[in-house]
């Protein structure tokens, strides 16, 4: 039992090290392509459509059905963040932000042949999609706890295994202790039979945004082909601190401790879509593209701090540490998708439009940069851990009038765990990210203003800190966050 409780740890806990691993290939392989307000209403399922930059970015064959060029640009305002429950105790935290979804201009032109048979359209694209916004805010408090932190660190330090991020901070702060009669590593409040309080605040900001090269082509208004080419930027920058301090005074000079760890990771990657969308008849579109992986080159920069205050009996001390600087170059690549995309257009009243998109976060791989690291195991892990899934996005749009109409979503995005990996039950396996969105617009002489509200949900649960790997030290309690988030996005745009 101990042996799962260990691997659900490094499974759930980035917090457990820095090495890179599985948690960094599903965090930049989850991409929820986030850009007009128009598409952002409408669920994103936007296949089959066209018409609208988004649409470049799930199959550029859309591209192909501008008839005129088009600028526009999509600012969002929203907030993020969790109920958080651990230990009988329920804290709600979140954050404000303010960003640019989308940037983009397409260029309209017509054919030599200025007919409408034959290539009737040649259409280019260039602008930015936000793949991923990683912006949010939590915390999560309980009291009475039955394990700690220290217990990881000590059981470390006793198998030999000493880190200037981890151990080495414990035994400066004195919150790390060494028995020479027994030659063994042990903490106080281990030994007081814990009863701490705990708390842990989450701050997470960064994003990935697409920068899109689109070409489209119309033939006869039936059949339409796009290739893309993609340029991603990511930054992600992850800040906890887990402090633990004795509320009830219970435990003998052990007053409280703080650890915060701090990542940051940035880098730039590149990937090819084609796609294409056919008309069989009026009402009808159906539309199909491949995203290659996205091949990634990142940096990884991290450190840690820690600080104590402890009681001793001739005095109170305060201690601060803090660890050197570590740095890490590798790639990733992320998995291939497939997109499968059908809209009924019901003349110029509405339209319902689904996207069905394949993944297998599974096939996800990391490599090395030229630091010596094979990352054999990390892969093997990703494969047993992550599955294939289907994301489903529906939308449909009914138009009140020649300017105004209204617009509603829901997208699916399943869970990459799998129901067991590794001969444990994976607690995050089954829990659905889910966005429900409507929105209205306004069109009138070669402009349009859309608004939208997008709101998403979902459950995960994880630990605080890592658990020791021996039955020597109590299991720790695992929090469930329920972690949600609202956007208003805002569309304006010109054609011309």
């Amino acid at each position: 039992m101990k042996k799962n409780i260990f691997i659900i740890a490094i499974i759930l806990l980035p917090f457990a090290g820095f090495s890179q691993n599985f948690t960094d290939a599903l965090r930049y392989s989850s991409t929820r392509i986030e850009g007009t307000a128009r598409a952002g209403g409408m669920g994103n399922a936007f296949g089959a459509l066209g018409g609208d930059f988004t649409a470049v970015g799930i199959n550029p064959a859309g591209l192909g059905i501008y008839r005129s060029g088009e600028f526009a640009l999509t600012p969002n305002f929203g907030r993020a963040g969790a109920d958080a429950s651990y230990l009988g105790s329920t804290v709600n935290d979140y954050s404000y932000q303010f960003k640019m979804n989308n940037l983009s201009y397409v260029a309209a032109i017509k054919s030599g042949g200025q007919g409408e048979t034959g290539l009737v359209n040649v259409n280019f694209a260039v602008g930015y999609n936000r793949l991923n916004d990683f912006n949010t805010k939590m915390m999560v408090r309980g009291s009475n706890a039955n394990a700690s932190f220290m217990d990881y660190i000590a059981e470390n330090a006793n198998w030999g295994d000493w880190s200037d991020f981890y151990e080495e901070l414990a035994w400066k702060t004195d919150m790390l202790l060494y028995d020479q009669d027994n030659d063994e590593y042990w903490h106080d409040i281990r030994d007081a039979g814990y009863g701490q309080s705990q708390r842990k605040s989450y701050r997470y900001t960064g994003s990935m945004d697409e920068y899109t090269l689109g070409l489209g082509l119309n033939f006869s208004h039936k059949f339409y082909f796009g290739a893309s080419m993609g340029i991603v930027d990511l930054y992600y920058k992850e800040s906890t601190t887990l402090r633990e301090w004795d509320e009830k005074g219970n435990i003998p000079y052990f007053d409280e401790f703080s650890f915060t760890n701090s990542l940051r990771t940035s880098g730039t990657g590149y990937n090819f879509k084609v796609g294409a969308i056919v008309r069989p008849v009026d009402i009808l579109r159906l539309g199909v593209s491949i995203a290659t992986p996205t091949f990634f080159s990142l940096q990884d920069n991290y450190e840690t701090a820690m600080t104590s205050r402890i009681t001793y009996d001739d005095g109170t001390e305060n201690y601060s540490e803090i660890s050197p600087l570590g740095e890490y170059d590798y790639r990733l690549e992320t998995p291939l998708k497939a997109t499968l995309s059908a809209a009924v257009v019901l003349g110029k009243r509405g339209l319902v439009s689904l996207d069905y998109e394949y993944v297998d976060y599974g096939k996800a791989r990391l490599s090395d940069d030229g630091n010596g690291e094979d990352f054999f195991s990390q892969n093997n892990d990703i494969s047993d851990l992550y599955k294939p899934v289907g994301n489903i996005r529906l939308g449909g749009e009914y138009r009140m009038t020649e300017q105004f109409s209204l617009r509603a979503g829901y997208e699916n995005y399943p869970s990459a765990f799998n129901e067991n990996a590794f001969g444990v039950s994976q607690p995050n396996a089954g829990n659905p990210y889910q966005v429900v969105s409507a929105g209205l617009g306004y069109r009138s002489n070669g402009f349009f203003f859309d608004v939208a509200y997008r709101a998403s949900m979902f459950t995960e649960y994880n630990l605080l800190y890592p658990s020791p790997l021996t039955d020597e030290y109590p299991a720790p309690t695992m929090a469930q966050f329920d972690r949600t988030s609202g956007k208003v996005l805002l569309t304006l745009g010109f054609r011309f």
